[in-house]
């Protein structure tokens, strides 16, 4: 899963594509690497970011969605939004795909459009807000309480329609998380494929990954952390390097299925 940001101000600015001839320089850049999906978001989720107006959103989105749509007509494209009018507008637009970092809690409408239409889509853990979620994250014991969370971001979820060969569940790394418990998460990523949904990790270049460093250094952890989570069994990284990310898999495939 590649990144596009239609934003300005997202924590790694080679994911930001605020114009659409930006949106389809990256997304090329990724379908051409490899990529099998395309994130595209219009609101930021970094620390301390603030939420966006639905105009703002369905400004940045619709838009960047039916562009990549209609330049790679086969290539999955899953929309990164809380909302459902803007989830709504990109699925007409050509979007195949929702992924929602607040687990479908934040617009209850979310739910039953997912199921009506019948997309997959990636519930994902986060405490708190992105304006919020770094101010001290408590977790007794973040494995367990994680995955407890996650369980209960499911009922209403299923209430709604939505059936489980939609779902994706997402541990949420960063997302009101301190470094040790991103750590925990990873060393214990095969817990959370016990409820039996396909993964969906997202890492790359976070900041637990080299705190003294810019996220412009932070590849070649992203890369030894993103081959960790292909080893336990993730079903879908999302990267903001593809071609690297893609040179990995082979080697390792290469590796894994020699004599």
């Amino acid at each position: 899963m590649g990144i596009v940001n239609t934003t300005h101000d997202s924590f790694f600015s080679g994911s930001c594509a605020p114009t659409l001839d930006d949106v389809q320089a990256l997304a090329e850049c990724h379908v051409r690497s490899g990529a099998q999906i395309i994130d595209i978001g219009g609101e930021s989720s970094r620390p301390g970011s603030a939420y966006v107006s639905l105009e703002e959103e369905l400004s940045r989105v619709v838009p960047a969605v039916a562009q990549v749509h209609l330049n790679h007509p086969s290539v999955t494209i899953s929309v990164d939004t809380r909302k459902e009018p803007v989830a709504r507008a990109a699925l007409d637009a050509g979007a195949a795909m929702v992924n929602d970092i607040s687990g479908l809690r934040d617009d209850p409408a979310l739910a039953a459009l997912v199921a009506e239409r019948r997309v997959p889509v990636c519930i994902m853990h986060m405490q708190g807000t992105p304006r919020t979620m770094q101010e001290n994250p408590h977790y007794d014991d973040v494995v367990q309480d994680v995955l407890r969370d996650l369980a209960r971001f499911l009922q209403p979820a299923k209430a709604a329609g939505v059936r489980d060969e939609q779902i994706i569940l997402d541990p949420g790394i960063g997302f009101g998380k301190e470094f040790a418990h991103n750590w925990s998460i990873l060393r214990n990523l095969e817990r959370f494929r016990e409820p039996g949904y396909p993964l969906l990790i997202g890492l790359s270049r976070k900041r637990f990954l080299g705190p003294e460093q810019p996220p412009q250094m932070r590849l070649n952890a992203t890369l030894a952390a993103q081959l960790w989570c292909t080893l336990q069994g993730a079903a879908i990284l999302r990267v903001h390097d593809v071609a690297p990310m893609m040179e990995m898999l082979t080697v390792l495939e290469a590796i894994l299925t020699a004599n």
